[in-house]
């Protein structure tokens, strides 16, 4: 099994090299655990550090407002799009504008076969090894029924692992349980948790590993900190 590193500092160690290639992977959290960020890291260092071109999903905020909010990391989005290393499929803007967006890649709408569609043709078009979509319970807001959300999500996940891409896709914790539709989490090969807890009177984001198909992992929970250079997962009792 080949496995490829995540460039999240620590995800590796508990993982015990990185990522099983071809894997897809969701990250599960609630509202400011840094899902965004996380995934946004993965997808990036893929391509600065380890040459694996990606795609970005976004469907809960604008390609232009990513761009900008993930600068504040160091990392250039746009550099790379331009290099067509890197590619963000904006499935926000048209939304929320009710007119075309500038974007080279976008959705008018929310359609899961036209998402589906796009992800295989970029994939193909710029050689992508990574796949980032943000979030799920987005998908599901045009769509009349919990079974017809489901049915969406098991084709969505089967097309990622049909195609060979590594990929994080999020979702939304509900009513403290795992996930918003509850079959998230067994359609996917590996379950990643962030959360935020209160210890001695300070909050405190935390992550663990919940699943990880052919692969052992260390399953702790462990503190994690926003660096100015993005997220570090201490393993090692680090004081942050």
């Amino acid at each position: 099994m080949e496995r490829i590193k995540t460039g999240i500092p620590g995800l590796d160690e508990i993982l015990g090299g990185g990522v099983p290639q071809g894997t897809n992977v969701l990250i599960v959290g609630g509202t400011g655990t840094g899902k965004t960020i996380f995934c946004s890291q993965f997808l990036y260092k893929g391509v600065e550090d380890y040459n694996q071109n990606g795609i970005f999903v976004t469907l809960e905020e604008r390609a232009e407002d990513l761009r900008r909010e993930m600068m504040k990391f160091g990392w250039d989005f746009a550099k790379y799009e331009k290099e067509n290393r890197l590619a963000i499929i904006d499935g926000t803007s048209a939304k929320l504008r009710k007119r075309a967006v500038k974007e080279k890649y976008s959705l008018i709408g929310m359609d899961i076969d036209a998402l589906i569609i796009e992800i295989n043709r970029i994939s193909k078009e710029i050689n992508a090894k990574r796949v980032v979509i943000d979030s799920i319970p987005s998908l599901g807001l045009n769509l009349d029924s919990e079974k017809e959300v489901r049915r969406s999500i098991y084709r969505l996940s089967a097309l990622l692992l049909e195609i060979g891409v590594t990929s994080f896709v999020t979702t939304e914790t509900l009513d403290g349980g795992f996930s918003r539709y509850g079959v998230e989490e067994f359609v996917s090969r590996g379950v990643i948790k962030m959360d935020i807890v209160e210890r001695e009177n300070k909050f405190v984001r935390t992550i663990y590993v919940r699943k990880m198909r052919e692969t052992d992992f260390a399953m702790e929970k462990y503190p994690f900190g926003i660096e100015s250079d993005g997220i570090k997962i201490y393993t090692r009792g680090e004081v942050f």
